[in-house]
């Protein structure tokens, strides 16, 4: 954890302080319920990038419109 991270931490603590029982228990529920959407939310983008580029082409006529997209330049060098 850096230094900036630490501080963050203390100051939200700070803030706590102030909290009855009740609002800190909430709190720490809320808190728990965020890591798990961020954690699932981390999964589900991770497995959507699988299979990503979706059409009804078939293959074969996707590799040969993306060959013949190519363009190539030649280019004499001096040396």
């Amino acid at each position: 954890m850096s230094y900036t991270d630490k501080q963050i931490v203390a100051t939200y603590a700070g803030l706590f302080e102030g909290l009855s029982v009740d609002n800190k228990i909430d709190l720490i529920e809320q808190l728990s319920k965020s890591i798990k959407k961020e954690k699932k939310n981390r999964d589900k983008a991770f497995y959507n990038a699988f299979g990503a580029f979706a059409s009804n082409q078939p293959a074969e006529k996707i590799i040969k419109e993306i060959r013949a997209s190519r363009k190539f330049r030649t280019k004499d060098i001096s040396l």
